[in-house]
């Protein structure tokens, strides 16, 4: 076995390691032996309701959540050649997040419908926005500018987040504080018709990108290196834009508006595995999902039985990892 494989089982062994340690995790305890009776159908009528209706539902979010925005960012970074460049900075979580507090001010948040249309909705926002940035971010001689993607993105960003605080004031209360707890990066949906909403969106978008490993090495050169190769740059481009724009929406709108994980994982995984996106895209996806669930279980555990939101827990991580690339990319 290579080294790049025997580091992507690392990171599938540490994903289950974290996923044990989650299930034992939580205001109400429960020790290893009953968690593996309970999953075994052993448990009391208690226990099965904590592992099976909130906590495994939860933990799964994380999971296809973290692994959605991993890939996101991992797509974004390769085509724009900007390691700065993730889901959140360039404005496609925001634009997704306003379509979703949209969509919820109309429907009760507890209906059918919006588990099985936020993703969706949050698909036109995040689509909304990514397409303003590149737009603005675009020169006919040059193409796709890597600096000036960011400064967009961050200034779209800006302007959206404050279409959703107008959006918020609008709310009733109970949407207001789903909003403000929204805003800090909740796993909110945190139920299996959420998951269920999810999982095609992730699992099918993933299949897609692997498929694409090869494109991607070739982007990864820039365009004119890539069409020598034989690429045909625009029609990839847009359609690997498109899967990008689908994992950061679809998992923000069920994760709420949480940052990094699609700069972070992607960083790493170039770092264990190499550049080889063969190898790039599966070891991301096991990042993301390992820092956002690892995030979600520590906010959990910390301050017993009160939560720190996974978004702040990433934010801890994320904002030093942050100026750490930045510092480097500017030398």
């Amino acid at each position: 076995m290579s080294r790049r494989r025997m580091m992507i089982s690392l990171l599938f062994f540490c994903l289950l390691v974290i996923v044990a340690i989650s299930l034992n995790t939580g205001a109400s305890r429960m020790n290893p032996m009953e968690v593996v009776k309970t999953l075994v159908g052993m448990g009391t009528a208690k226990q099965e309701l904590i592992l099976f209706e909130f906590r495994l539902p939860r933990m799964l979010i994380a999971i296809f959540a973290g692994a959605g925005l991993a890939l996101s960012g991992c797509i974004i970074q390769t085509i724009s050649r900007n390691p700065l460049a993730d889901p959140g900075l360039l404005g496609i979580s925001t634009g997704a997040g306003v379509m979703v507090v949209l969509y919820l001010s109309l429907f009760p948040t507890g209906a059918d419908a919006p588990a099985l249309f936020l993703p969706f909705l949050a698909f036109i926002g995040g689509a909304l926005a990514a397409s303003l940035v590149f737009a603005l971010s675009y020169e006919r001689q040059q193409g796709l500018l890597p600096g000036r993607i960011v400064l967009t993105g961050v200034a779209v960003a800006a302007g959206l987040s404050a279409l959703m605080t107008v959006l918020s004031l609008r709310l009733s209360r109970e949407l207001y504080q789903f909003a403000a707890v929204w805003l800090t990066g909740s796993i909110w949906g945190a139920t299996w018709d959420y998951v269920w909403a999810l999982l095609p969106w992730v699992m099918g978008l993933f299949l897609f990108v692997s498929y694409k490993a090869r494109v991607l090495d070739a982007l990864s050169f820039g365009e004119t290196i890539a069409t020598g190769l034989g690429v045909a740059v625009a029609k990839e481009q847009l359609q690997l834009l498109a899967a990008a724009v689908a994992l950061a929406a679809s998992s923000v709108s069920v994760s709420g508006g949480i940052g990094f994980v699609g700069l972070i994982a992607p960083h790493l995984a170039r770092r264990l595995v190499g550049a080889h996106h063969a190898h790039v895209v599966p070891a991301s996806a096991l990042l993301g999902a390992c820092l956002l669930l690892g995030a979600d279980t520590v906010g959990r555990a910390v301050l017993q039985p009160s939560e720190i939101h996974a978004g702040i827990v990433v934010a801890i991580v994320g904002a030093p990892y942050f100026l750490y690339v930045l510092a480097r990319s500017a030398r």
